[in-house]
């Protein structure tokens, strides 16, 4: 058994130039680490109010448990908005973005299988 306290694990800020996020800053917090799960890679992501992710696709499925705020998520043909309690499930392979896109901020703890590669479909 493995316990971690979510105060205990830094907030990283992910690059919001040139990668897989846009807007004003995103915050990672890399609950599981390398061979704490064999199945799974387990995450707490934090979008400031105006900050999203970039249209991309899991090669596994992906699990969103909304934690803080409202959001949004979506796909190539419909969006959704997203409040603390939600869940989300995004099957492997369907193109979508989820984040805080307007004046409210959202956090998430995302839930993705070991292995999954994550492809980047926005520029």
């Amino acid at each position: 058994m493995k316990i971690v306290k979510k105060d205990s694990v830094p907030k990283e800020a992910a690059p919001m130039t040139g990668g897989l996020m846009t807007g004003t800053q995103v915050y990672r917090q890399g609950i599981l680490q390398g061979d704490d799960s064999n199945n799974f890679n387990f995450g707490i992501v934090s979008f400031d109010a105006g900050s999203r992710n970039k249209f991309h696709k899991h090669s596994g499925d992906q699990i969103l448990i909304i934690t803080e705020g409202t959001g949004k998520v979506a796909t190539d043909n419909e969006m959704v908005t997203v409040s603390q309690g939600d869940v989300i499930l995004i099957p492997a392979g369907e193109n979508h973005w989820h984040g805080a896109p307007d004046d409210t901020s959202m956090a998430h703890i995302t839930v993705t299988v070991k292995g999954s590669q994550t492809e980047q479909t926005e520029a």
